[in-house]
C-alpha cells in the first residue's frame, strides 16, 4: 500500500504540473487510506506538500510574469492569519466526539475528510465544467470582500488542509480585475504562502516525521517537474475532465466510507 502511495504522490504532482491545480486535493485521501496516517497529520502534511509543490508552480509562472505580488499579499494576509489560527488554535480543540447518539457518532475525523469530501467534489465539478471567467471591465475593487473571501479561504484550507485554487481564482478575477492567466500565477503564490503558515501553526502542535515528509514532497515535486515539461504535448481540456470526473468519484466514494464508519 505504501508503494502504492508514493506512486499516487508522483502522478499528484504530474496532475499539478500538466494541469495547474487539482493534484493536491488527493493528497490527504492518499496519507489516510495508502498510509494509514491520522486525519488531522494528514492534513498537516497535505499543507507541506501543497506549499511545496505550489512554490515550484510559483517559480515557474515568476520567469513568465504571471504573479500579481500586491494582489497576492493583500489578498494572503487575512487569509494568512485564517489559516494559522485554525492549525494552532480551532483544530486543536475540537473534540474527538463531537456528538453522537445511539446509532451514530460525528467525530473529528468525519468532519475534517467530511468537509474535504465536499469540497473535492466542488472541486471536480469546477474541472468538469471549467469556463475560463470572461475578463470583467475594470471597476472599483472591493477590498471588504476580498479580505473576508481571504478568511474564508484560509479557514477551509487550515481545516481540511487542500489548497483551495478553485475558491482564489474566481475571487481574483472578478474582485480585482486580474486577467485569468495572471490570477492562476497568482493564486499559485497565495496557495504556497498559505499552506507553510499552516503547517507552522502544527509543527507547534504536532511531532512531524521529516524523512517521511520529505520522501513524499519530492515525489510529487519530480511529478510536477514531469507535468510541467510534457503539459504542451497533452490535450488538458480533456484530461482536465477525466481527472475531475476521477476526483468526483473519490469525494463521494470518501464521503459514504465515513459515515458508514461511524454508523454504532
Amino acid at each position: 500500500m505504501e508503494i502504492l502511495g508514493y506512486i499516487s504522490l508522483f502522478f499528484v504532482g504530474l496532475a499539478l504540473g500538466t494541469l495547474g491545480g487539482g493534484g493536491s486535493i488527493l493528497s490527504v485521501p492518499i496519507l489516510v487510506y495508502l498510509f494509514s496516517i491520522d486525519a488531522v497529520m494528514a492534513s498537516a502534511y497535505s499543507l507541506f506538500i501543497v506549499g511545496t509543490t505550489s512554490l515550484v508552480g510559483t517559480l515557474l509562472k515568476c520567469h513568465t510574469q504571471m504573479v500579481n505580488l500586491k494582489t497576492g499579499l493583500l489578498f494572503g494576509l487575512p487569509s494568512i492569519l485564517a489559516i494559522f489560527s485554525t492549525r494552532k488554535w480551532f483544530i486543536p480543540s475540537v473534540p474527538d466526539i463531537l456528538w453522537q447518539t445511539s446509532t451514530f457518532q460525528f467525530t473529528k475525523r468525519v468532519l475534517i475528510l467530511g468537509v474535504f469530501a465536499l469540497l473535492m467534489v466542488l472541486a471536480a465539478l469546477a474541472m468538469i465544467h471549467k469556463k475560463e471567467p470572461a475578463e470583467r471591465s475594470s471597476h472599483q475593487i472591493n477590498y471588504t470582500l476580498l479580505m473576508l473571501w481571504g478568511i474564508l479561504t484560509g479557514f477551509l484550507t487550515g481545516l481540511v488542509g487542500a489548497g483551495g485554487g478553485f475558491l482564489i481564482i474566481p475571487a481574483l478575477v472578478y474582485l480585482t480585475n486580474l486577467p485569468f492567466k495572471t490570477a492562476v500565477g497568482t493564486t499559485l503564490l497565495i496557495i504556497t504562502i498559505n499552506s507553510y503558515i499552516g503547517f507552522l501553526g502544527d509543527i507547534m502542535n504536532y511531532t512531524v516525521n521529516w524523512q517521511f515528509l520529505l520522501t513524499i514532497t519530492t515525489m510529487a515535486i519530480i511529478g510536477i517537474l514531469v507535468g510541467s515539461r510534457t503539459a504542451k504535448s497533452i490535450p488538458t481540456q480533456a484530461l482536465q475532465k477525466s481527472f475531475g470526473w476521477f476526483v468526483l468519484m473519490m469525494g463521494t466514494c470518501i464521503l459514504i466510507r465515513e459515515i458508514c464508519l461511524q454508523v454504532i
